[in-house]
């Protein structure tokens, strides 16, 4: 078996007092794309924040490519080829679209993030606004944009929360077949999403969380089984 991209065992994080994820395990696979579901304050986005050592204090294994980084600073932990793009996006208001796209470093040693070329080809609403001021950016235009920026840097490991939210149903469309390009590119991608119409097609495993432990996990083949568990813990 090849080495995870992803494997958390037994995570613990708090937020000063509050003790938010309760025994956390995951495995992720190389190429995989997997999603997390459940309600709000299950636990998602906050499984996410303590992958990269965003969270307060936090104990367990949290494991990338084989390497842990339980005890690692947040910026350690994006060297190892890790990507977040977290729910309010954080475009630089006063620079051009193109201007944060050249903004992010090159993250890893021996790795190469996408050309612009590349960016505009997937992206071709970048491409049309790239010397729109960050904020002018319409909605979709900013959460392709904070995408794009993550795809400069080289990370192989996308950490995406909540990107289909608030969207038009086109650029949810265009963000679904950005998902699946990036599969078809090797990369791993790891979603919170509330959307489950957008999710369920995109995802080769899904994950539900409650209360800050995983409840249930099940592959895309078994999706349809599942959904009255779905029903019952989502209310999809």
């Amino acid at each position: 078996m090849a080495t995870p991209a992803l494997e958390i065992k037994g995570l613990e994080a708090w937020y000063g007092e509050s003790h938010v994820l309760h025994g956390v395990d995951m495995v992720v696979q190389p190429g995989e794309v997997v999603t997390l579901l459940g309600r709000n304050g299950a636990g998602r986005t906050s499984t996410l924040r303590a992958i990269m050592g965003l969270t307060g204090a936090r104990r367990g294994s949290v494991r990338i490519d084989g390497v842990e980084t339980i005890a690692m600073a947040t910026h350690r932990i994006a060297h190892l080829g890790v990507g977040y793009c977290p729910e309010e996006r954080g475009i630089f208001s006063s620079l051009s679209c193109e201007e944060n796209l050249l903004l992010p470093p090159t993250l890893k040693t021996g790795t190469q993030g996408m050309s612009l070329e590349e960016i505009y080809d997937m992206f071709p609403n970048l491409a049309e606004r790239k010397n729109s001021q960050g904020t002018r950016l319409s909605g979709g235009e900013q959460q392709m944009l904070a995408v794009a920026r993550i795809l400069r840097t080289g990370a192989k490991l996308l950490l995406l929360d909540e990107i289909s939210e608030g969207l038009a149903p086109v650029i949810v469309q265009a963000l679904a077949r950005m998902i699946t390009m990036l599969r078809q590119r090797g990369y791993t991608v790891v979603m919170v999403e509330q959307n489950f119409r957008f999710a369920a097609p995109l995802a080769d495993r899904f994950y539900v969380m409650e209360h800050g432990r995983m409840v249930e996990r099940f592959g895309a083949s078994e999706l349809q089984e599942k959904m009255p568990v779905l029903n019952q813990l989502l209310g999809v």
